[in-house]
């Protein structure tokens, strides 16, 4: 799957996948304005314009990014795998569908989606990927 920013500075190509995960948490939601709606794209992702892309360490185990261009938020990384979370908006098709939410008891009311999926709440997430056989989703 192929994706880029609002002005085109930085394109990405990712492993084909299909399934969008919303974070519900508030660091999501302070970054974009609203749950954070991204692919799970793996280790695998190759990014062009890699100079135009500025990082921020937003916790001990993950980083983002975004263009320094035009602003797009590019990814949510986690340090320890290498895993690419890339926002579902970012890409050139739109043949995604919701599969997740995690977080769900830290979402506001004002907001709900209609699409019925399985869901974490904030301690499940935590107990979930701090075990040492699991890797994040």
């Amino acid at each position: 799957m192929n994706g880029h920013c609002l002005c085109g500075a930085v394109s990405f190509a990712s492993p084909d996948t299909k399934e969008i995960g919303a974070c519900h948490c508030a660091t999501c939601r302070r970054w974009g304005g609203g749950p954070l709606l991204a692919v799970h794209c793996g280790a695998g992702v190759q990014f062009a314009g890699t100079e135009q892309i500025a990082t921020y360490a937003s916790s001990e185990w993950a980083e983002r990014a975004f263009c320094k261009q035009c602003g797009t938020h590019l990814y949510y990384k986690l340090l320890a795998t290498g895993e690419y979370f890339i926002p579902a908006g970012t890409f050139e098709t739109t043949d995604l569908e919701l599969a997740s939410q995690i977080y769900i008891d830290k979402k506001p009311a004002y907001y709900d989606f209609a699409n019925q999926t399985p869901t974490l709440t904030e301690q499940q997430v935590i107990e979930q990927y701090s075990s040492p056989d699991s890797s994040p989703a």
